[in-house]
C-alpha cells in the first residue's frame, strides 16, 4: 500500500511539473538506466571470468592452462577498471547536469570572448572557445584513467610498450591535432546551419559527409604517421603473394604498409583504405611474426637464441618455449587474415556500413531541424535566454537521441556479427580456412582474449562473434 502511495505522489508530481523539468528528469534516468543495464551484464561477465576456471573440454585442443589463466586474470583486471571508470564517468556526468555545468562553462566562454574584443553577436567564436575547453576538461578528467590502464593493467599484463614520456607526448600530439580538425570543422558547421535557412539540415548532412570521406582519405598518409611510423613493406614472398590475391579479386591495391604498432602496444591489427582505385593495405608489425620488433627482442635474450654446443635440456625446452612464444602470424595466416579483410571489401560491407552512417546521420540532422525550435529543451539544461547552436546539437545529439542511439548501436552490432561471418566465408572460399582457423586462435592468444563468455553481454557488446563460434564455422570447411 505504501508503494502505491509513493507511485501516486510520483505520478501526480510529474503531472505537474514544467516541460523542461520532465524533460531534464527523463534525460538524467535514461542515462542512470543505460548504466545500470551495462553494469548488469558487465557483472554477468564478470562471474563468468571468476567461475571458468579451468579451460572448457571444447577449447582444450586449441588453448593450454597457462594462456587460459592468463587471459581469465587479463578480463577481470579489465571488466574491474572498467566497472570503476564507468561509475566516475556517470557521476561525473550526472553532476555536471544537476549542477548546471554546461551553462556555466558556456557563460564562461562568453567571458573570455568578449575579453578578446568578440561580444555576444559573435556566437560562433564563443562556441569554439566553449568547445576548447570542454574537450580540455574531458582530457584532463580522463587522464588519470588512462594512466591507469596503460601503466597497471597494459604493463601488468605484458602490452604496454609506452614510456611516460611518449605517453605525454603521444596525449599532447592527439589534443592538438584534434582541436585543429575540430574547431575548423565546427565552425563551418555552425556557419551553414546559421545562413542554411529552412534546408539547412541537407547541407550540414552534405558538409559533414564531405568531410567524413576526406578524413577517411587522408588519415592513414597525413594524420596516422604523425604518431606511428609507416614503412613500406619490403619486396619479398609475403608482399608478391599479397598483390597476387589482391589482383585475383580484383582490389585495387596500390601500396602496402608496415605500422610499427609495438612501440606502443603488442596489440596486433590490420585493415585497408582509401577509395576507387587507390586502395592500401596497412599491417602492424605485431601481427607479423617475421617483422614484430617484439619477436626481435625475445630472440636477443642471452641463452635463447644463441647456444653453445653442450646446451642441456633445460636450455633446449627454455628455447623452445621461447619460440612457441612468438607473437603474430606466419605469412599463409596473414594472407588468411587479409583475405577474411579484404572479404568485407569484395562484399560490399565498407560501402553498406558507410550508407547506413549516411542515412542516420541524415535522419539526425533532420530531426535536429524539427526540434532546434523548442525553447524547453534549451531551458531543461539552464538556457532560459539564449539558444546557442552548438548548445542545440550537443542537447539533441547527446541527450534526447540517446535511447535512438542506443537501440541502433545494438542493431549495428547484430549486423556487424552477421558481416565478419560472411567475410570469414569469403575467406574460406579463397582456400584460406585452415590458414584463418589458425590465425585466429593465434590473434586470440597474442590479445589474451577470453573464449568464454555470458550470451547476454555477448549479444549486446560483441561486434565479432565469439572464438568458438568462427572456430566451428572454419573447421565445418576444413572437414570438407
Amino acid at each position: 500500500m505504501a508503494a502505491a502511495a509513493g507511485r501516486q505522489v510520483l505520478s501526480e508530481l510529474w503531472v505537474e511539473a514544467s516541460p523542461e523539468s520532465r524533460i531534464f528528469c527523463a534525460v538524467l534516468l535514461f542515462s542512470w538506466a543505460v548504466y545500470l543495464w551495462e553494469a548488469l551484464l558487465a557483472w554477468r561477465q564478470r562471474t563468468v571470468y571468476r567461475t571458468t576456471t579451468h579451460v572448457p573440454l571444447e577449447l582444450g585442443p586449441i588453448m593450454d592452462s597457462e594462456t587460459f589463466e592468463k587471459s581469465r586474470l587479463y578480463q577481470l583486471d579489465k571488466s574491474a577498471f572498467s566497472f570503476w571508470s564507468g561509475l566516475y564517468s556517470e557521476i561525473e556526468g550526472t553532476m555536471i547536469l544537476l549542477c548546471g555545468g554546461i551553462p556555466f562553462l558556456w557563460s564562461f566562454s562568453g567571458d573570455i570572448s568578449s575579453r578578446a574584443g568578440f561580444g555576444s553577436e559573435y556566437e560562433i567564436i564563443q562556441s569554439l572557445v566553449f568547445l576548447l575547453l570542454a574537450t580540455l576538461f574531458s582530457a584532463v578528467t580522463g587522464l588519470p584513467w588512462s594512466l591507469y590502464n596503460t601503466f597497471v593493467i597494459e604493463e601488468k599484463h605484458g602490452f604496454n610498450q609506452q614510456t611516460l614520456g611518449f605517453f605525454f607526448k603521444d596525449a599532447i600530439k592527439k589534443f592538438i591535432v584534434t582541436q585543429c580538425i575540430l574547431l575548423p570543422v565546427t565552425s563551418l558547421l555552425l556557419y551553414i546551419i546559421k545562413i542554411g535557412g529552412d534546408y539547412f539540415f541537407i547541407y550540414a548532412w552534405l558538409f559533414t559527409l564531405v568531410v567524413s570521406l576526406v578524413l577517411v582519405t587522408i588519415y592513414a598518409d597525413y594524420i596516422a604517421p604523425l604518431f606511428d611510423k609507416f614503412i613500406p613493406l619490403p619486396e619479398g614472398e609475403l608482399k608478391q603473394q599479397i598483390e597476387a590475391m589482391a589482383k585475383n579479386i580484383d582490389f585495387p591495391l596500390t601500396k602496402v604498409y608496415v605500422v610499427e604498432g609495438s612501440k606502443r602496444s603488442s596489440h596486433s591489427n590490420a585493415y585497408f583504405y582509401g577509395f576507387f582505385k587507390n586502395k592500401r593495405i596497412v599491417l602492424f608489425d605485431t601481427l607479423l611474426e617475421d617483422y614484430s620488433a617484439l619477436n626481435k627482442e625475445r630472440s636477443e635474450e642471452p641463452g635463447l637464441e644463441t647456444q653453445t654446443a653442450d646446451e642441456n635440456e633445460e636450455d633446449a625446452e627454455a628455447k623452445a618455449k621461447a619460440k612457441s612464444k612468438r607473437q603474430g602470424c606466419k605469412n599463409e595466416e596473414v594472407l588468411a587474415v587479409l583475405g577474411h579483410e579484404l572479404g568485407h571489401w569484395k562484399l560490399g560491407h565498407t560501402i553498406k556500413n558507410i550508407v547506413i552512417s549516411q542515412m542516420n546521420s541524415f535522419l539526425c540532422f533532420f530531426l535536429f531541424a524539427v526540434l532546434i525550435g523548442r525553447k524547453e529543451l534549451f531551458a531543461a539544461f539552464g538556457f532560459y535566454d539564449t539558444q546557442p547552436t552548438l548548445i542545440g546539437l550537443l542537447i539533441i545529439f547527446q541527450f534526447i537521441f540517446s535511447p535512438y542511439n542506443e537501440v541502433l548501436s545494438f542493431c549495428l552490432t547484430v549486423l556487424s556479427r552477421r558481416f565478419e561471418f560472411q567475410a570469414d566465408a569469403f575467406a574460406k572460399d579463397l582456400g584460406k580456412a585452415k590458414d584463418l582457423y589458425s590465425a585466429l586462435i593465434k590473434l586470440n592468444k597474442d590479445n589474451l582474449g577470453f573464449p568464454v563468455s555470458d550470451w547476454l553481454f555477448s549479444m549486446w557488446h560483441y561486434s565479432h562473434p565469439p572464438l568458438l563460434e568462427r572456430l566451428q564455422a572454419l573447421k565445418e570447411s576444413k572437414q570438407d
